[in-house]
């Protein structure tokens, strides 16, 4: 685990791991079963560099969550 901490909604601190160590931690088709997407959907966000945390939650499950810079959708010029 790295150390990023973050607090939930129920006010309980929980560490982050990043995306990428999650998947080489777990494997691409685990990580994806464990945050409920498919693992395409896990390489196409691996391969765009997009910044997601996932959290252990107390329950034993994982969340995915990812910091985008605000607004996040670009202006048109």
């Amino acid at each position: 685990m790295v150390n990023i901490w973050a607090m939930n909604n129920r006010g309980l601190i929980m560490n982050a791991t990043p995306l990428d160590k999650f998947v080489a931690e777990k494997g691409q088709s685990e990580a994806a079963r464990l945050l409920r997407v498919t693992a395409p959907a896990i390489h196409k966000a691996l391969t765009a560099k997009r910044v997601i945390s996932v959290f252990e939650l107390p329950d034993g499950g994982f969340e995915a969550i990812e910091q985008r810079p605000f607004p996040s959708q670009k202006t048109a010029a």
